[in-house]
């Protein structure tokens, strides 16, 4: 091996302590080492810049768009959210959490379904007097499980795609880790439901420690006729017990009911008054057919992109010791206050009638220039915006899932590659408004790409300087005469350790030309290692800071590290064990 080998070795190795001691962020360390070895005179210009012109680095930042667009209509919250419905114990909610989450991570980004599972799944162990620590880590899990099974359903199958096309193989189809994925995902389902649960210890997210003494607000909302909860009792509603809210009263018609009783029907046009924290009330706008009541219209602010905001009644405000409904605060703001905050107390009475004093904090819903015009307004204090509070564009959730069905099935067809289809998907979505362009943008998570881009250009320094093939003679000399099963689990063990310890594209990067070297030098089809690459760069569980949606849940579900470690070793065994005895039958040497 020439210096130009052994320079790029020095290189990958010195980026691998630094992302494993977190001296810099992923991406900039990947991004360090290709130009370190570009600026070496190993990478021409063209080579340098190839692994950001991938189709799969396209493909990933255009699902990215595409699960945004699911969840800004809502569409997640209709087809995951209904599932928890109904489950009263630990291992009815374990299944319903973790059978629809890995079907779905087969086709969308995991990420954002954990993200807006996580709230639901805290809602519903609440009410059911259950820890949401013994489900937040199978949620995160199985999302990762139901991804391995095609090539879209996680970032890292589509940087092994994108690596493929750049050696030369047959590319992957839509499908093709779907003999491997299955037997996967089964064990390591029965793995979540039967073991994990118990396993994992009752914890509470030490800000829940709190909850007495956050800000509390009162808040009525009218239900429309489409709401899905029309004719249903409260409990089957999910509307008892909510996590730090309470339903005070219905007012039906002027008669008011209460206490509310767990039986009591929901019926449209019923006036709900709520008590409670500013994050659930934020919950309840994102119910379909619930919307905020003000001045007993239901007729939202101008303006089509509405906001969630909370400001701050200053002393020489005009609507001090003035009610909500005589100073005309809709017409005069152009904002509608959907609840009132006064030094921790309920404030009572509909929200028309409170008057307000110095200091009362109110929460409201408001057209888009709001910010914009009283962010510096005398009338008020302090003027902020809540986050992720816009209200799902329920109407076009079908259009948006609808879309998905579309792109999966031209892809598995062969009619387009995914990279064109998901974009001609996003193009869809924004032009029929179930995504708009600043959403659109936001939702890419730009490090995942660079992380990808940069760790291309550095694997095919690896190939292109013959440090690969040292790393995988090293490899194949340890196996020794065993043959090639014992270096596939030597080279899926390897990467499966890299991956516990640095972000999961780095190690589909760097394993990626090893893996080909090894089976090259024994001989064999490199099919079934890079596929063992794919598998366990994915199927990592026993670290909590290496992939997205464990750092999802590791807040919320009050865990610690050994946790993670504790329930996630285990079934890194079961999938390498599974993965090792499967890929020689799936992809024969």
């Amino acid at each position: 091996m020439e210096w130009q080998g052994w320079y790029t070795l020095a290189v990958v190795l010195v980026a691998l302590v630094a992302m494993v001691r977190e001296l810099a962020p992923a991406d900039m360390v990947m991004m360090a080492a290709l130009f370190a070895i570009a600026g070496a005179g190993i990478l021409t210009p063209v080579e340098t810049f190839t692994g950001f012109a991938n189709p799969a680095v396209a493909a990933i930042g255009a699902l990215f768009m595409v699960s945004a667009a699911l969840r800004e209509t809502g569409a997640l919250d209709m087809t995951l959210g209904r599932f928890l419905a109904g489950a009263r114990d630990m291992a009815r909610g374990t299944v319903r959490i973790c059978l629809p989450v890995a079907g779905l991570s087969a086709f969308l980004n995991n990420a954002p379904i954990v993200a807006m599972m996580t709230p639901s799944v805290i809602e519903w162990a609440r009410r059911n007097q259950l820890s949401p620590s013994r489900f937040l880590i199978p949620l995160s899990y199985a999302s990762i499980l139901g991804s391995i099974t095609t090539i879209i359903g996680t970032s890292t199958n589509l940087t092994v795609a994108g690596l493929i096309i750049e050696a030369g193989m047959p590319e992957m189809s839509l499908f093709e880790l779907l003999p491997l994925g299955i037997p996967i995902c089964f064990f390591g389902l029965l793995y979540l439901v039967f073991v994990v649960p118990r396993r994992l210890p009752d914890r509470v997210n030490p800000t829940e420690a709190l909850g007495e003494r956050r800000r509390e607000y009162v808040s009525s909302m009218i239900v429309l006729p489409e709401c899905p909860h029309v004719d249903q009792s409260v409990e089957e509603a999910g509307l008892r017990e909510l996590p730090g809210l309470f339903l005070i009263e219905i007012d039906r018609r002027g008669r008011v009911i209460t206490p509310v009783g767990p039986d009591e029907p929901i019926r449209a046009g019923d006036r709900l008054v709520f008590a409670g924290v500013v994050s659930t009330i934020v919950d309840l706008q994102r119910i379909r057919g619930l919307v905020p009541a003000e001045n007993e219209s239901d007729a939202p602010p101008s303006g089509a992109e509405q906001r969630l905001v909370e400001a701050v009644v200053s002393r020489s405000s005009p609507l001090v010791d003035r009610s909500i409904r005589d100073s005309n605060f809709r017409t005069v703001y152009d904002a509608a206050v959907v609840a009132v905050h006064r030094n921790g107390e309920r404030v009572p009475g509909k929200i028309g009638e409170i008057v307000l004093h110095p200091g009362d904090t109110l929460l409201m819903q408001t057209a888009p220039g709001f910010m914009r015009a009283h962010r510096n307004s005398p009338d008020f204090y302090l003027v902020s915006e809540v986050e992720g509070a816009a209200r799902p564009r329920h109407d076009r959730a079908w259009l948006a899932l609808g879309t998905l069905l579309v792109m999966v099935t031209v892809v598995s067809v062969g009619l387009l590659p995914i990279s064109i289809a998901a974009f001609l998907a996003v193009g869809f979505l924004v032009a029929t408004r179930c995504l708009r362009g600043q959403q659109a943008r936001r939702s890419i998570d730009w490090s995942i790409l660079v992380v990808i881009g940069a760790g291309l250009g550095v694997a095919a320094a690896m190939q292109k300087t013959g440090a690969a093939s040292a790393v995988a003679g090293l490899l194949v000399s340890v196996s020794g005469d065993l043959g090639p099963y014992a270096a596939l689990a030597l080279v899926y063990l390897v990467c499966l350790v890299m991956a516990e310890l640095l972000h999961h594209n780095a190690a589909v990067a760097i394993m990626f030309p090893i893996a080909v070297s090894t089976a090259s030098q024994l001989g064999v089809d490199p099919r079934g290692f890079v596929m063992a690459v794919a598998a366990a760069s994915c199927c990592a569980f026993a670290s909590p800071v290496t992939y997205q949606t464990h750092l999802i849940v590791y807040g919320p579900g009050g865990y610690r590290f050994t946790d993670f470690v504790r329930v996630g070793l285990p079934l890194d065994l079961i999938c390498a064990a599974v993965a090792t005895a499967a890929i020689p039958w799936i992809w024969p040497f």
